[in-house]
């Protein structure tokens, strides 16, 4: 009823499982998948992985109460551009499917303080520029992208990765994110203001 209520939004489907969300990908060919964390079956974040996998120019919103950094990290990791709390889903939902519409990356401004303490720790071995591109990461950005973004070849930006990924001792997507929003490395404004980044 919220989406809608809203102009130029317009809802082409519904499914009670992430799984008929992705066997409806083809026929309703949505532009914008919205997805709840915990769903029947396989759950939200691994839906988005699949849709995403299936159909990569349909975004994906996940809508959740869970507000810790491993959900939240998981669901960027997956592919997920928005994330929105349930108890501010009617503030939020409508600016965060508009934002991530426009190719901008949210994060519901409910999850600042959450996210937002620093971790001290293994970040502080970090060079700058590598601080940089594991922000970007976390914000979803691909390689090639952040290249495009930092002004440098997609192999440095490679190089840098391994780097960061060397210092911190992980070597998964979702444990870089998580070490991001741990640190602070994503901010209210990053989900707000795209020129932030």
């Amino acid at each position: 009823m919220l989406l809608e209520a809203e102009e130029g939004i317009a809802v082409v489907g519904e499914a009670g499982a992430a799984e008929d969300a992705e066997r409806a990908l083809e026929r309703l060919a949505p532009d914008l998948v919205l997805l709840d964390v915990e769903m029947p079956g396989i759950g939200g974040i691994e839906g988005a992985t699949r849709i995403r996998r299936r159909r990569p120019e349909a975004l994906v919103v996940i809508l959740s109460m869970l507000d810790d950094q491993r959900t939240v990290s998981d669901a960027f990791a997956a592919g997920a551009a928005g994330y929105v709390l349930k108890r501010s889903a009617d503030e939020e939902l409508v600016r965060a499917i508009r934002a991530v519409l426009r190719g901008e990356r949210y994060l519901d401004p409910a999850l600042g303080a959450t996210l937002a303490a620093p971790e001290a720790g293994p970040l502080e071995e970090l060079s700058d520029r590598e601080r940089e591109v594991l922000r970007l990461l976390a914000l979803g950005y691909t390689n090639s992208e952040i290249a495009s973004k930092l002004y440098v070849s997609t192999r440095t930006v490679e190089s840098h990765r391994r780097n960061v990924s060397t210092k911190l001792r992980v070597t998964s997507r979702s444990e870089l994110v998580r070490l991001a929003l741990g640190a602070g490395l994503i901010t209210q404004r990053d989900a707000a203001d795209p020129d932030a980044r």
